[in-house]
């Protein structure tokens, strides 16, 4: 093959319908047409994403107001050329959940998306997918940091609380009735 047609293909952008025929491709997210590949997470990042899921599952079997999806699902961030960003954890509401017509990735902001974050990942990588989050609809995002066992709450790209602790996430509109302390996600 030569150097030219290996080119075109490098180049060559892909969709999001393309990128889920390919079947599930673990670490691996679309931006702007071209497939970004992410590492394997380390063990606390999956703890850490699995006790955020249980608190909220647990909550949501008593109240039923929606459904919590792990294990980067992936959420259309634009179209043409289309972006998929592969969230953690994420909730997201029967109504907004009903209003999904896509039969791959979510086309419906959730109203939260959880990102446990990785030694790797860089502030500029995480602020490009905060404003990606809250352009299309997102509610809140949460950073969850098993390093430092934080949680920092963000409720716009620039609005954010920093918890930690004892500290407690609750008084949020589209959860009603939820709380959680912080050092409930890194016991």
């Amino acid at each position: 093959m030569s150097t030219a047609t290996l080119l075109e293909i490098e180049d060559k952008l892909i969709t999001a319908d393309e990128l889920y025929a390919m079947g599930d491709m673990p670490g691996v997210e679309l931006i702007k047409g071209k497939l970004r590949n992410m590492s394997p997470t380390g063990y606390e990042h999956g703890a850490t994403e699995s006790d955020i899921a249980f608190h909220l599952k647990s909550f949501l079997r008593q109240h039923n107001l929606g459904k919590v999806m792990t294990g980067e699902v992936g959420v259309y961030i634009r179209r043409n050329p289309d972006s998929i960003r592969a969230a953690d954890v994420l909730f997201i509401s029967h109504q907004r959940l009903q209003q999904v017509q896509s039969k791959s990735y979510l086309d419906v902001a959730p109203e939260l998306v959880v990102e446990v974050l990785s030694p790797r990942d860089s502030w500029v990588d995480m602020a490009e997918k905060l404003e990606e989050y809250f352009s299309i609809g997102v509610l809140q995002v949460w950073f969850a940091n098993p390093r430092n066992k934080t949680l920092q709450v963000f409720t716009s790209a620039t609005d954010s609380v920093l918890l930690r602790g004892d500290d407690c996430v609750s008084e949020i509109a589209f959860l009603p009735g939820f709380s959680l302390n912080v050092s409930e996600i890194y016991s």
